[in-house]
């Protein structure tokens, strides 16, 4: 009898070793240190989204948005959440190894232009005569003369003051810089965290409201795993999804999934960073149209031409070149309905 039960505890237990060996491990990297807009990620870890999908997903932080695109072409990561305009960058010259985006998330640029309410500028064209405080490389900075040319501003009345970018919101605050070139979702708290309301006392110009109607954020993956485990990609995909759909409808669970990723963050503003990560650069009349994580192919072919021009780039990628639905949950499953809470 006891040898029966022994026999039977081996069996169960090789099983289970079994089954575990078929876990594939993914390497994945945010784009920046851990922020409540993350959330997607960590609560798909936490449910087990990603073990359903037989995945074991170990997330790292990250260096910047465009940094994702580098380290998954290193090979030091298999995919993370990072900026579609640096694959396109990429992609020009070296199409065999940028990664492909299979996921889009922020389907609204945050691209933008932030000046105190004080500062005399009220439309774009003020912005001539005034200096902007930029960081060298960073996508707002950079497009700044197709902004300017597509909006027949003066470009060369507009002076630029390079800067570390966390030193921008000191110095637009201090009053050494009439206005700052910046990530929205980045900049209107680093305003919060330095007790100014960005909303009562900043202006705020989105380049998507002046003809630069860029894509940006979403999950990528290398050329490496998309050729070598398709399968693993599809998962992947149906996991951040169900989760992005899921946080959607209750952002203090994924802000509980934030935390037990790194109780360190301050949760009443990455909670407010979620919520603005819905308001502004998810939901939108093309997401509410054809399902979250999608795009639509005309827009990305015109987003690619813009970012061409605006970093004088030798070729322009096509648009299946740089983003995949291949893997995307079918339409039905990607209704995304967003319920502040």
């Amino acid at each position: 009898m006891l040898a029966r039960v022994s026999a039977a505890l081996l069996g169960i237990a090789l099983f289970a070793g079994a089954a575990g060996a078929q876990e594939t491990t993914i390497k994945f990297t945010l784009g920046w240190k851990t922020q409540g807009s993350d959330a997607a990620f960590f609560y798909a870890k936490d449910h087990g989204f990603f073990k359903e999908e037989g995945l074991n997903v170990v997330i790292d932080q990250g260096e910047g948005s465009g940094a994702t695109v580098t380290r998954i072409m290193s090979g030091a990561y298999d995919a993370g959440f990072g900026d579609v305009n640096a694959i396109i960058q990429n992609a020009s010259t070296k199409p065999q190894d940028a990664p492909v985006m299979v996921y889009m998330i922020w389907n609204q640029p945050p691209f933008a232009i932030v000046t105190k309410k004080t500062s005399g500028i009220n439309t774009i064209k003020d912005f001539e005569g005034h200096t902007l405080g930029g960081a060298q490389g960073t996508p707002t900075t950079r497009l700044l003369p197709v902004f300017a040319q597509k909006n027949k501003l003066e470009g060369e009345k507009i002076k630029i003051s390079n800067m570390a970018p966390n030193l921008q919101e000191p110095m637009l605050i201090k009053g050494d810089i009439d206005a700052a070139l910046v990530f929205n979702i980045t900049s209107y708290f680093n305003l919060v965290l330095n007790r100014q309301d960005p909303d009562k006392d900043y202006k705020w110009f989105s380049f998507g409201d002046y003809g630069l109607d860029l894509y940006s954020n979403g999950v990528m993956v290398s050329r490496k795993l998309l050729a070598s485990n398709p399968k693993v990609v599809a998962g992947l995909v149906r996991a951040v999804n169900k989760a992005m759909i899921a946080i959607a409808k209750d952002q203090n669970a994924g802000m509980k999934a934030a935390v037990n990723y790194d109780n360190l963050i301050n949760i009443e503003v990455e909670k407010r960073r979620l919520q603005f990560s819905f308001d502004k650069l998810i939901v939108s009349p093309e997401m509410k149209e054809i399902g979250v994580g999608d795009v639509k192919d005309d827009r990305m072919a015109r987003a690619i031409g813009i970012i061409v021009e605006g970093y004088q780039l030798a070729r322009a990628p096509a648009p299946s070149e740089i983003f995949s639905r291949e893997f995307l949950p079918p339409r039905a499953e990607r209704e995304l309905v967003y319920t502040a809470n």
